[in-house]
Parts: structure tokens; sequence; C-alpha cells
């Protein structure tokens, strides 16, 4: 059931309209009083998330009891993190979701289910884990609350994907990364209908059902001035609350290239960009669009590790982006790196399997690392001189030489893709 909802795909929503939006919902929940917050972390800053769990303080603090950010595998919010996305929210409602130990186990969804949606691309059975406030009796509402956006690994983010792999255990995150990257990005990306997603469907049928589960969804897009506004917000109860704002998305988050790119840009903000497991959205979001032959330069200051788990940063520095036969051999091989088959999709989501070429232009890690990773590597100073993000223009530019390139300031809020290939 929808409790509010306003979208547009060419207009924007004031903050004053997301607060009466957000007030309004609690409204007709009937007085909520043991409230569980679940937004994104600061890999998401620009979701309108935090302003969300604002509202929701401020409609009534005491009915607040914790905030439980879906960190997924990512590393914990900062308390410096948390004022940036949250404001002034008590620190002491923050909790850190612990990913291989703070779960409990639900079920398991059979594996002829999963080899029937991935259409044999998988055959194994998947655990159903979950953070155990997530099913502790201590709440009467748990608000998820995300932005829907084109996702390398569910088609699109946001809803039940929160709960299930942001708040989920090892091996669901792992067995349903490694569905995605199986499946093939392409086929997954910009689609609300995904083997991923029907894998969350499933665990929201089976497993989810009985819990006070609300979900408030935004989607965000660019301003002319360039700041990140929402188009819409949907607050609702079940999978029509997605569909509606994954409709929006893929009105306002895709851009279909009439011809594909043979120079991209990306700009990765230090404020949110420190991982190649985050920073490898420029990957992500522009393989698609990437000519063959093309090259992608990624400018990432603040990058300075590969993964946001130790041991995530350990396969990926020893098994590297070297494309899809290289990994999956990697994965019949090594024990150790099929016990992690999330770091296993994230080698094949990360590479140009060869289509292509990628610069990675880090702050924080030697040339020679970046190499062994599979990567060219530039200086990050000189790459900075020469393409000044704050001098380039979203989209297509010519430089003063005449070098012409496309340029992308934040690759998390959407996807760039040639018509053809899409």
């Amino acid at each position: 059931m929808i409790l509010w909802e306003s979208s547009s795909p060419t207009g924007f929503l004031s903050d004053d309209q997301m607060r009466q939006g957000m007030h309004a919902a609690l409204d007709k929940m009937g007085g909520r009083k043991k409230i569980l917050i679940v937004p994104p972390d600061i890999t998401r800053l620009h979701s309108g998330a935090g302003p969300l769990t604002r509202y929701v303080y401020e409609h009534d603090p005491a009915a607040v009891k914790a905030v439980l950010p879906a960190l997924g595998t990512h590393a914990p919010m900062t308390g410096q993190e948390i004022a940036l996305m949250f404001g002034d929210l008590p620190k002491t409602l923050f909790h850190a979701h612990a990913w291989r130990s703070d779960c409990v186990n639900l079920g398991e969804i059979p594996a002829d289910f999963v080899n029937q949606v991935s259409r044999g691309a998988v055959t194994y059975s998947i655990p159903v884990a979950v953070n155990r406030r997530i099913v502790s009796p201590d709440y009467d509402c748990i608000l998820s609350i995300g932005q829907v956006v084109p996702h390398e690994v569910a088609g699109f983010a946001g809803q039940s994907k929160n709960l299930f792999v942001g708040l989920g255990g090892a091996e669901n995150i792992n067995k349903s990364h490694f569905l995605g990257a199986a499946y093939g990005m392409e086929r997954i990306m910009g689609r609300a209908a995904t083997p991923v997603r029907a894998v969350f469907d499933y665990v929201t049928r089976n497993f989810l059902h009985n819990l006070p589960i609300v979900y408030a969804l935004t989607v965000m897009d660019r301003d002319a001035g360039g700041a990140m506004r929402p188009r819409g917000l949907f607050i609702g109860d079940d999978r029509e609350c997605f569909d509606r704002a994954a409709a929006l998305s893929y009105r306002v988050n895709i851009s279909l290239l009439e011809k594909p790119l043979h120079r991209v840009v990306v700009y990765l903000d230090p404020v949110e960009y420190r991982s190649f497991w985050l920073g490898n959205k420029s990957i992500y979001r522009t393989r698609m669009a990437m000519a063959d032959n093309g090259r992608l330069i990624v400018l990432a200051p603040g990058v300075e590790k590969f993964g946001e788990d130790g041991e995530i940063d350990r396969l990926i520095r020893a098994f590297g982006y070297h494309g899809t036969p290289a990994t999956l051999a990697a994965v019949d091989k090594s024990e150790t790196i099929r016990n992690n088959l999330s770091a296993a999709a994230h080698l094949i989501h990360g590479s140009s399997e060869g289509r292509f070429r990628i610069t990675y232009c880090p702050g924080g890690i030697a040339g020679g690392e970046v190499e062994k990773a599979g990567f060219e590597y530039a200086s990050i100073n000189a790459m900075l001189k020469r393409y000044n993000p704050k001098k380039l223009s979203e989209g297509y530019n010519v430089l003063p030489d005449g070098e012409e390139l496309f340029f992308i300031s934040n690759p998390a809020i959407g996807l760039w893709a040639w018509k053809d290939r899409f």
C-alpha cells in the first residue's frame, strides 16, 4: 500500500514537501512508538536519506529507538560521517552492522528457485540471514530509507535490498552478488525485473512478511546548478512502492547515448569514495557506454584501499580485475575466493573485459599496485591538472587543445549506455 507519493520527471520536491510527506506517512502508520530506521551509509550521501531520517526524528524524537545504517560490506560510519549525513541526531542512536557476525538465520532460498530465475547461471541455494535487530520485538516499525537508482547487482537499488544486502549476512551478500555477475551486468542494470530482485522478493514473501517494514524511497537527479535534489519520494509497505520509484528512475537516471564514448573522465569525490570497491561505480555505470578501444580515466583523489573489508581488500590485491574468464577460473581453483563470492562478483563488474582501457588515478595507492590489479596508472596530480573537475561540464567537453571527452562528476547518480547496447 502506498502511504504517500509525490514525483515529477521534470520538477523537484522541496525540503518542505519531503518533510510533509514523511510526516504524513508516519501519521498514517498509526503512531508507531518504537522505530528502527535503516538508512544507507555515507556512500549514498546524496540519496536524500539523511534529511528524511532527521524528519522522522523531528516528528517524534522519543519514537526513534535506533538508527542502523545499511552498511553491507562497507566500513562502519565514523562520527564525522554521521554528522555530515544526519546532522545533529544523537550519536547514541547509531549502531554498526557487522555482516560477518551480527546476523540471525531465517531460512534458505531453494536451489531450484535460484536456478530457475537465473536461467541456469547459478544453481546454489542462498541462506537468508539478516541483522538481529530486524527480527527483534523491540521495534514496531522498521523504516527502510533508500534511493532507487540503476544498480549493477540488483538492476535498481532500493527497497528490500536495503535489508537483505545492506543488513545481510556474509553468504546472502556473497551469493546474491555473484548471481548478478554470473547472469550478466549488462542484462541487469536499469531493469526492475531481474534474477536478483526475484530473490529479494522471495525473501520478502517468505521470511519478512510478518515484520512491520515500511519503505521510503527517493529518486534523485541533478538540478540546473548541479546539486542533487529529489525528483520523487515514494513511501509504502510493498513492491508497488519500489516499482513506481524504479519507473521514475528509469526516466531520469539513465542516459541513453546515440553513439559510444571514446574518452570518458569520471571524478570520485573523496568524501564518498575511498576504495576501489566503491570507486568502481565509475566502471559499472559507464561500461555500456564505452566504445571498443576507448579510454576511461578515473580521477580518484581519496581512494586509498581496494576493499572496504580487510579480507576483500586482500582478495582484490591477490586476484585483480582481469575479466570474467580469469575470475571464474579463480573461483574454480581457490577456496578462499569461492568463499567470498561478492569479491569475485566485484572483480567481474570492475573489469573492462579487455574491451577498453581503464586508467585509474588514486590518491593513496602506488602505481605498481594499481597495475598489478589490472589497470593502467597515472598520477592524480597530473591528471587533475589536465582534467580539472571544476572546469569541466557534465557530459561532452572539448579541451583547448582539441581533446574531446565525456565528463561525469559522480557515477553513483545514474547509468550511461549506448542505446544500441542497452
